[in-house]
């Protein structure tokens, strides 16, 4: 094992952004095992363009065994997946830094402080993920009590939250999307109204025709961007492109990637989702106005 290897293992855009940020507040070259989803060979491809700080770039089904093995840092992307739980409780990393997975950042460092349940929110678990839960958040835990765990995070963990996991002896590094600023080009005129897409029909948070609705009383008042969330499927797309004033286009790469280096301000609509915590940092100063429905006929809360 080199010590000062890092590697990230990562599984989405907005954690292989994060690891982009961590190896540019770090001046460390960082190794990507990246797993083959949705965006991630695009986001990639423009991280790399924009100048960030990686090393070699390999794609992975299941467990990167061998990287894993020959680093002493990990950066991980989802605490909760249970391929990590299996190759924290083998391998031991010596290192561990934890990447924001969305929202989840809250529940999963509730979960490292034993104050909430070591499982992903609002999924049953069983089987050898269940029973590898306890090995693997002592491994953690045991990586903290060391000071050799922390979490690299864009999110606001709330000031007791955090003190817990200090005097636990993780390390809290907030970042604010610097990076990401500073090395994006001049964006594509999108307009100024924009609405981003959303999983939640396809996941069965929302009703495809309540979601529809809502993207249609948007354009009624203004022409709109529509940029697709990376996993709507084809019928979701289709019933959003045929509203009037809505023009989905397609980018292949996340929001915050898409409008780092807008000057402009910008009326951005979307559903309770990460971007209301990424947007306004990766758009500071610019005057950002940002629409979140927390409501919607039909549907009551949406959360």
């Amino acid at each position: 094992m080199d010590r000062e290897a890092v590697v990230a293992w990562v599984e989405s855009p907005l954690q292989l952004m994060g690891a982009a940020e961590w190896g540019a507040a770090h001046g460390h070259r960082v190794t990507v095992a990246g797993r083959l989803t949705p965006q991630m060979s695009e986001t990639a491809d423009a991280l790399v363009a924009r100048g960030a700080s990686f090393g070699d770039l390999e794609p992975y089904l299941g467990i990167p065994w061998s990287l894993l093995s020959k680093s002493g840092h990990w950066l991980v992307g989802d605490g909760f997946s249970g391929q990590f739980r299996l190759a924290a409780s083998v391998l031991r990393p010596r290192r561990i830094t934890f990447l924001d997975d969305g929202a989840h950042a809250l529940p999963f460092a509730d979960a490292v402080l034993g104050a909430g349940p070591y499982a992903r929110p609002g999924v049953t678990e069983g089987g050898m993920t269940s029973r590898l839960a306890p090995f693997a958040l002592a491994a953690v835990q045991r990586a903290g009590r060391a000071r050799r765990a922390g979490f690299f995070t864009a999110f606001d963990l709330g000031a007791p939250r955090q003190e817990a996991l200090v005097d636990r002896g993780f390390v809290v590094d907030r970042h604010d999307f610097a990076w990401t600023r500073s090395s994006a080009p001049a964006p594509d005129d999108l307009g100024s109204r924009i609405v981003l897409g959303s999983a939640r029909p396809v996941d069965g948070r929302m009703p495809l025709p309540h979601f529809v609705d809502w993207v249609r009383a948007i354009a009624a008042g203004g022409d709109v961007v529509y940029l697709p969330h990376r996993r709507e499927p084809k019928g979701q797309l289709t019933a959003v492109a045929a509203l009037p004033g809505v023009r989905v286009v397609h980018t292949g790469i996340p929001v915050e990637l898409l409008l780092a280096g807008t000057q402009r301000p910008l009326d951005v609509f979307t559903l309770p989702s990460s971007t209301t915590t990424t947007l306004p940092l990766v758009l500071t100063g610019t005057g950002l106005r940002l629409h979140r429905a927390a409501r919607m006929p039909g549907v009551g809360v949406v959360s």
